[in-house]
């Protein structure tokens, strides 16, 4: 097998695992919320513990890859993100639990950043766009872990066994996988974090996955919550498993759906995914057009992570590990304000109205990807000679 395709599915295969292992987290928020009896509020504080958390591990990470192989700390990432995964499902104390967030949000945010960074540099290998399949297959390893977590509670299996099995596979996947991943990969320019005025290049995708970020994060983190507590389904994992679903197949279709209608009308199309879908679940409280919501939800945010990515990855300021290190700050900051948010917005207004912000985060898109691509459209024309 030609090495770069080899390379690539071994990629693939830590881009599924981590789907998995994030789903698997998200889709049992509502069995802690439970077990510890937090109301919305107090769900929202510890939640802000992933953020915080990522945020610390944000510039660890970006020395990292300047000193590093990308492979090294993504390996090491994901390897005690697996450890902290089994620990949130034995934790007995709010201390405890807090703590096993903290170090899986903080090893996440390393792991990320890192396989993006091999996924981008791996991208100048081919001549077909395969951003959108990785990301794919993060959203198919969601699928996959929240089904998998549909399953346990359905049968009454105790989060510690569910969350210990998918740790374990996890990690004996990655002590195999890391021999085949991408080698020298390690840029030596553009890794320094340049201050002063921001770039307009970077800071308005910042901003796009900032808002990308509110919009995904709570969704993931609140959707299970929204099924359970609002419409009172008991297998409340079906509106997360739904929209998770959509997000994949969205992801799949999406470097085809760029190619065909371009970016900028991708970016729109998105916003207005995402704000009919969440009106749809909001002013109509039922089944049947919750699942259509969060279906069209997840169509309309499947593609702009990864764009915004791409993107950040032909910054001519900055190399590709820098570059994303920048916007997934943008990112960590949205989950810092987006799940917290919801959970005191619930508290205040009710859990239904709280999910208005996400078709509010959606249609800034709009607004600001057309500045994006304006003043991307600008400086290209500055730079061709005259």
């Amino acid at each position: 097998m030609i090495l770069k395709a080899k390379q690539r599915i071994f990629l693939s295969i830590f881009f599924f695992l981590s789907g998995v292992s994030f789903s698997t987290w998200a889709s049992r928020i509502p069995t802690i919320k439970s077990f510890f009896g937090y109301n919305e509020a107090e769900m929202g504080t510890v939640l802000l513990a992933m953020p915080v958390s990522s945020m610390i591990g944000l510039p660890i990470s970006g020395w990292l890859i300047a000193r590093y192989d990308s492979r090294v700390p993504m390996s090491i990432g994901f390897g005690l993100n697996a450890l902290a995964l089994a620990l949130i499902g034995f934790a007995q104390s709010t201390f405890s639990l807090v703590v096993a967030i903290s170090i899986f949000a903080f090893t996440m945010r390393i792991f990320s950043i890192a396989v993006n960074t091999q996924a981008i540099t791996l991208q100048k290998q081919f001549d077909k766009k395969i951003l959108g399949s990785f990301h794919g297959l993060w959203s198919t390893g969601g699928i996959a872990g929240v089904g998998f977590s549909t399953v346990m509670v359905a049968n009454n299996i105790s989060i510690q066994v569910h969350l210990a099995t998918v740790a374990a596979i996890s990690f004996l996947v990655t002590l195999f996988s890391y021999q085949y991943l991408l080698r020298n990969d390690r840029t030596t320019e553009g890794n320094k974090l340049i201050l002063g005025k921001p770039d307009p290049y970077i800071l308005y995708l910042g901003i796009l996955i900032f808002f990308a970020a509110v919009c995904e994060g709570g969704m993931f983190d609140w959707s299970g919550i929204f099924f359970k507590e609002v419409l009172n389904v008991e297998v409340f994992t079906y509106g997360y498993l739904i929209f998770m679903v959509c997000m994949a197949i969205s992801r799949f279709m999406s470097d085809k759906i760029i190619e065909h209608i371009g970016m900028p009308n991708t970016y729109l199309m998105s916003a207005i995914l995402i704000m009919v879908g969440i009106g749809m679940a909001v002013s109509f409280p039922g089944f049947e057009t919750a699942m259509i919501g969060f279906s069209l939800t997840g169509f309309g945010t499947a593609s702009i992570v990864p764009m915004t990515y791409a993107l950040a990855g032909s910054s001519r300021k900055y190399s590709p590990g820098m570059a994303i290190s920048i916007i997934a700050t943008y990112a960590t900051v949205g989950m810092l304000v987006g799940p917290p948010m919801i959970g005191y917005l619930a508290h205040a207004f009710g859990l239904r109205m709280s999910f208005v912000s996400f078709a509010l985060a959606g249609m800034i898109f709009i607004p600001v990807s057309q500045l994006f691509f304006r003043y991307q459209n600008q400086t290209s024309q500055e730079e061709v000679p005259a």
